[in-house]
């Protein structure tokens, strides 16, 4: 399988195992991508809070996708998983 890291801490992990956030490439939106069917720049998270937590602290979502993230993403994370 193919491996990714996590953006909050750093772990390498199964892409199964992981949260993965896309930049679309149609129209630049942000989404969760649960099907993994969107195409575009992407960044991946563990399934837990802290992980989700030090990556909006750190701003890392936004360097990885090289956009600005919406403020409501970090609630629907944590409110979804």
């Amino acid at each position: 399988m193919v491996d990714r890291k996590c953006a909050g801490c750093g772990k390498i992990k199964n892409r199964e195992e992981l949260i993965k956030i896309t930049k679309q490439n149609t129209d630049g939106s942000i989404v969760i991508n649960h099907s993994n069917k969107i195409f575009g720049r992407s960044v991946y998270l563990c399934y837990n809070n802290s992980c989700i937590e030090a990556a909006f602290k750190k701003n890392k979502i936004a360097k990885a996708l090289k956009a600005s993230v919406p403020e409501d993403l970090k609630g629907k994370l944590i409110n979804e998983f």
